[in-house]
């Protein structure tokens, strides 16, 4: 059994810790937002000019001029506050963000991340991952463990257009949980009921286990 996006939002909230500055990127790393512990006060910043962001909104909640940087609507805590993105960057640029969960498109053994554009298809831009990977503290990615045609995401070396080289900390699939360091990939958690040899059989990189439970 799997997990679904649900409990990888979970599990990704785990590594945040009081008092972080946290970035979330666009896609499933924005429903962790709505999973954040009880008793953890994080701060939430947006690239586009937002430092306090709440959860999502019931519907009655909904301001259409509150928006992330996915243009996804969201709410405002009582100590929210807004400016341009200049400042959202320099904060991100200054090494003032802690943590930010991202998606990916492939990851390799060494921590490279491609997360931006796939050669061919139309991209409105790069956003700012590439800041974000390159001045946060820690970068966690949230992803699908195989693309759609099957392929592996989790790679040896990564075939599409990078984001950042060696910048990648965790990886948080449906199947598991990874770090990856200077000793390369190591799988320390396992979906309940998944095997570490279904993991080793979707999975091009090359890694070591140990489980922490």
């Amino acid at each position: 059994m799997t997990w679904n996006r649900d409990q990888m939002c979970i599990r990704a909230a785990a590594e945040l810790k009081d008092g972080y500055y946290v970035n979330l990127g666009i896609g499933m790393p924005t429903l962790v937002a709505n999973h954040i512990p009880e008793g953890i006060d994080i701060t939430l910043q947006s690239e586009n000019g937002m430092l306090g962001m709440g959860p999502f909104p019931t519907k009655d909640q909904i301001d259409p001029d509150l928006i992330n940087a996915g243009k996804q609507t969201i709410t405002q805590r009582p100590d929210s506050s807004y400016f341009d993105s200049a400042y959202s960057f320099a904060m991100i640029r200054g090494g003032h963000i802690d943590l930010s969960i991202l998606g990916a498109l492939q990851v390799s053994q060494a921590g490279d991340l491609a997360n931006w554009m796939v050669p061919g298809k139309m991209v409105k831009g790069m956003g700012g991952a590439m800041d974000l990977v390159a001045g946060v503290k820690k970068v966690v990615i949230l992803m699908d463990h195989n693309a759609k045609d099957g392929s592996a995401k989790l790679v040896k070396e990564c075939t599409l257009p990078l984001t950042g080289r060696k910048v990648v900390h965790l990886v948080i699939t449906e199947l598991g949980v990874f770090t990856i360091d200077a000793r390369g990939v190591t799988l320390i958690e396992t979906a309940t009921g998944v095997g570490v040899d279904e993991i080793k059989a979707k999975t091009e990189a090359a890694f070591e286990v140990v489980l922490s439970h």
